[in-house]
């Protein structure tokens, strides 16, 4: 009860909103959940008044593995329903959303423990949820950041997710729950660098291009070594990219045609581009921009510059430029990023710097640096798409 006040007042000051997940783990003899320590937490937090959603366990199809007990997922599946009717007699949750079945990699045996799932409890979840692992940690290496083949790894996943999930339910959401660049709690001095990022943009690029609403980050602070905040509550590169993200990123995603990036591939040969693109409507919560604007979001893998011309409606518009780089003598393993040339930290213990735009003059062609990755805010572009929520 005590860790849960201290998370649930973590979030609720933050403004953001507690999922908490209950061990699954807890099993009868028939290997059906055992409810009873659980119902004890829930009514605790009822008697709170805590406005909290609830999960059931965590990467269920690795419990063999650590845990010597298998549980598959018809069984997790009806564990789902028992936790729902827990929930549904208690006033304060018995409209409080649920989320599962929180599977890992979608290999052959996560496949099969889905379609299980989803069988039987795919109308219970208010949306379906898993995690994603880039690499193993314990054979990383910084040039491993820069793979276009390991970008696109996220891509073929998704589809698999999909097909399962839209055999049973159609249209049901998917929420990536858990995005780490590598597995294990992450790499001293990669998972928390400069060169993370690259992963961390086009996940978010990807899956809002693929219909994803929600990405869930692990983690934001002290634990592994993918953690937005060091120990001494100190930003890192991710949290300045994520930050960013927030101010100038909206929900509605737009399709980019790029000509010359749009090649015939040869037979047997997947085109993986080293120069990403994506674009949305500029955040409505951003009142530095009317409705309307247009947010591009860059990132070039190649090891020289990029020159981008806009075309059509875009091209006499002014952009402001937010390019990120790493900042001091680490380079891509840089803990410390500049924007637009200037180092970005802390003010004071509360209070976050401006994050200032450098405008470019109308016409003019953007210039993207050799590894690096940028937003770009197109002004008042007056898109259709863009004008209304």
């Amino acid at each position: 009860a005590r860790s849960l006040d201290k998370l649930y007042n973590f979030a609720d000051c933050s403004g953001l909103h507690l999922i908490f997940a209950l061990n699954a783990l807890r099993r009868n003899p028939n290997n059906s959940w055992n409810s009873s320590s659980a119902l004890g937490l829930v009514k605790y937090s009822a008697s709170k008044k805590y406005n909290i959603s609830w999960e059931l366990g965590n990467e269920p199809n690795n419990y063999r593995t650590m845990h010597g007990r298998a549980v598959n997922g018809s069984q997790l599946g009806k564990d789902y329903i028992q936790l729902k009717s827990l929930l549904q007699p208690i006033r304060t949750y018995s409209r409080a959303s649920l989320y599962g079945p929180n599977i890992g990699r979608p290999r052959k045996n996560v496949i099969a423990l889905l379609d299980g799932f989803m069988k039987v409890a795919g109308s219970t979840v208010d949306a379906v949820t898993w995690q994603h692992y880039y690499i193993d940690s314990r054979v990383v290496k910084v040039m491993d950041f820069l793979k276009t083949r390991l970008l696109d790894t996220l891509s073929d996943q998704i589809r698999k997710i999909q097909k399962v999930v839209n055999t049973y339910t159609p249209g049901k959401k998917i929420w990536l729950e858990g995005v780490v660049t590598t597995s294990a709690g992450g790499t001293n001095n990669l998972s928390d660098s400069y060169a993370a990022g690259f992963l961390w943009l086009n996940t978010l690029g990807m899956l809002a291009n693929q219909g994803i609403d929600v990405v869930i980050r692990h983690s934001f602070f002290d634990h592994g070594y993918n953690h937005l905040v060091d120990q001494n509550f100190n930003p890192l590169p991710d949290y300045w990219l994520s930050l960013l993200y927030k101010r100038l990123i909206g929900p509605k995603v737009l399709a980019v045609h790029v000509a010359g990036l749009q090649r015939k591939p040869r037979p047997g040969r997947v085109i993986r581009d080293k120069l990403r693109i994506y674009a949305h409507c500029t955040s409505h919560h951003n009142h530095n921009y009317v409705r309307g604007s247009i947010t591009l979001y860059i990132i070039n893998l190649h090891r020289s510059r990029k020159k981008i011309k806009l075309a059509g409606t875009l091209r006499d518009k002014i952009v402001h430029q937010y390019l990120l780089q790493p900042y001091g003598q680490d380079g891509l393993q840089s803990k410390s990023v500049q924007l637009n040339g200037q180092p970005l930290m802390m003010v004071d213990d509360g209070t976050l710097p401006d994050l200032k735009p450098r405008p470019l003059r109308a016409g003019r062609t953007l210039v993207i640096p050799p590894v690096t990755m940028g937003f770009y805010v197109v002004k008042n572009v007056n898109a259709l798409a863009c004008r209304y929520r």
